[in-house]
């Protein structure tokens, strides 16, 4: 399993196996974070089977599933209001780490520079270009 640390506190992953879940806890995480939707993954990776898992290695989970119909600024409130709470890192996982890097960017908008978010999720390995305009848009509104 990779755990790409996007900044201190907030790594992302692709689709973990509930048998990576000791690791986990072990690397000292406190909430992990599904953005990955159920039905892109057999029963022994969704939701409910990570949930156990992770819960009963002692950590927190939550299931914020990410689709690419769309995702609202509501979803990526939770999913910042989840990590700001977690009270250690959080690892949010889903098919390449892509969609959980987009979510923690568009949250960041108006938080940080945009130029430092791009840069920030390249460096994970991970080209979101192509958000400028939203995250500048974001950004904005924010204020």
């Amino acid at each position: 399993m990779a755990m790409i640390e996007l900044t201190p506190g907030y790594l992302v992953s692709p689709q973990i196996a509930v048998e990576e879940v000791p690791a986990l806890a072990e690397a000292g995480i406190s909430l992990v974070i599904c953005n990955r939707p159920d039905a892109e993954v057999p029963p022994s990776h969704q939701s409910p089977a990570m949930e156990e898992a992770v819960r009963a290695a002692g950590m927190a989970f939550a299931y914020l599933p990410v689709t690419h119909h769309g995702l609202t600024l509501d979803e990526v409130a939770r999913q910042a209001e989840l990590t700001a709470g977690a009270g250690g890192p959080v690892l949010a996982y889903c098919n390449s780490g892509t969609r959980s890097t987009i979510v923690w960017a568009l949250g960041q908008a108006g938080h940080r520079e945009t130029d430092a978010i791009l840069a920030t999720a390249a460096k994970a390995g991970y080209q979101l270009d192509g958000l400028r305009p939203t995250l500048d848009a974001l950004a904005q509104e924010r204020g």
